[in-house]
């Protein structure tokens, strides 16, 4: 069966009828786009509430779970790839997850000296730990909650671009198609696909983002009775294991959901206070495992996200900026043996010191972040940014470099850090 689409052309149209509690999992690739729509009954995707016989638009690279709790139509125009009906979800399980969370936000609101549940989210990586957040959170806002949302997966940040921690006050649900607004974030430079490029920093920062987080629910009742919801990266062994012990004392987390690693549950229930709960839920079944090559694309398309927009576009601005008009650093100096040292400093203090770059090929194609701080050392490390920018263009004879920028010169602040994350601008 087939429908003409508004350019004329000939678009494949499928009708599913789910079930209740079925959900419709398909993906979008290549250059494909599919149009998708509920006609009768009704559904959600990701705890969004779905409005019905309007168009949603889903473009490459999108995986997207269609839930409905009492039955509906869903038809779906475009080229879905790997489409089907699941029948067996842990969408029960993850309801009762967010009923537990409501469960202590009520008791935080009868009881003024209590603050809303802190959960965090782990376990290895494509495993869905992104998916169910932003599930959590939907459902909180459906309540008329106001969650704080935590992301720590550096590797593929859903608050800013890759190489970044951050936290958002979410207000409404996500876009269907968009995801989360990203308005008013608080953001911090790592500079680092992963913790593992400078575990010190990582730790350091997530100290530093923990007590933002703590004076931002003490000044906000609505967001202290909500909680925050945390979601962290998929390395999960040795230093990482012992980073996410670190995050739950920073954050002080009352609830640890791991999915779908037994090993991970039975470690964190041993070492974690008798007053953390450790829950273990399964993975969905339509979780997509990602390899390494995917992973990139995902984090280029961020970036690019970042500076073009995804659905409305966005119009950056490329300037020419003098090498001496500003100052780059890179956070982390290299290692040393101990007896380098001076007496009574360990090699792993060099991981939070600033060492400043000559401009110079060696950062193009680079991000650099815009430190909001106005000295050196402490501050710069424990400044947000206030956005990014990318090197496009380096002329060591005249000395300046060209730069993509979301607004007009001049930049904002003239100290800016140096992240290992690369984005070739091809637009």
């Amino acid at each position: 069966m087939s429908a003409p689409s508004a350019e004329g052309s000939t678009d494949s149209v499928q009708t599913f009828e789910l079930g209740p509690e079925h959900e419709l999992r398909f993906e979008v690739e290549g250059k494909n786009k599919v149009i998708m729509s509920v006609r009768a009954g009704m559904a959600e995707v990701f705890g969004t509430e779905l409005v019905k016989e309007k168009e949603y638009t889903f473009l490459s690279g999108a995986k997207i779970a269609v839930f409905t709790w009492q039955g509906a139509t869903i038809e779906l125009r475009g080229k879905a790839e790997g489409c089907y009906i699941a029948k067996e979800t842990p969408m029960v399980m993850y309801l009762n997850c967010h009923a537990g969370l409501e469960q202590l936000r009520r008791k935080a609101e009868e009881n003024s000296e209590l603050h809303g549940p802190v959960l965090m989210v782990v376990g290895p990586q494509d495993v869905g730990k992104s998916t169910l957040c932003r599930l959590l959170l939907n459902y909180g806002v459906r309540m008329g909650r106001r969650p704080i949302f935590v992301d720590l997966d550096v590797g593929q940040s859903h608050v800013s671009i890759p190489g970044t921690i951050g936290a958002l006050l979410v207000e409404r649900p996500a876009a269907v198609e968009e995801g989360f607004s990203q308005q008013a974030p608080i953001v911090y430079h790592f500079g680092h696909k992963s913790p593992s490029g400078n575990i010190k920093l990582f730790n350091t920062l997530v100290s530093t983002l923990a007590e933002c987080i703590k004076e931002r629910m003490q000044a906000n009742r609505k967001a202290n009775v909500s909680g925050v919801i945390i979601n962290t990266c998929g390395w999960v062994k040795q230093s990482g294991y012992r980073s996410l012990t670190h995050i739950a004392q920073a954050f002080e987390v009352d609830v640890i959901v791991v999915l779908d690693q037994e090993r991970l549950y039975n470690e964190l229930v041993r070492d974690m206070p008798p007053f953390v709960r450790v829950v273990f839920l399964p993975k969905s079944g339509g979780v997509v495992e990602r390899n390494k090559a995917a992973r990139s694309e995902a984090r280029d398309s961020r970036v690019k996200e970042y500076f073009y927009g995804l659905r409305s576009p966005m119009y950056p601005h490329s300037f020419d900026v003098r090498f001496s008009d500003v100052k780059i650093y890179k956070i982390g100096a290299p290692s040393l043996p101990d007896s380098c040292m001076p007496l009574g400093m360990k090699a792993d203090d060099n991981k939070t010191k600033l060492v400043q770059m000559q401009p110079g090929m060696g950062i193009l194609n680079h991000i650099l972040a815009v430190s909001f701080a106005n000295s050196l050392e402490e501050e710069v490390i424990q400044s947000n940014v206030a956005g990014f920018i990318c090197v496009t263009k380096v002329d060591p004879e005249r000395q300046m470099m060209t730069v993509l920028s979301p607004q007009p010169r001049p930049l904002p602040q003239t100290l800016l850090l140096l992240s290992e994350v690369q984005y070739m601008d091809s637009q």
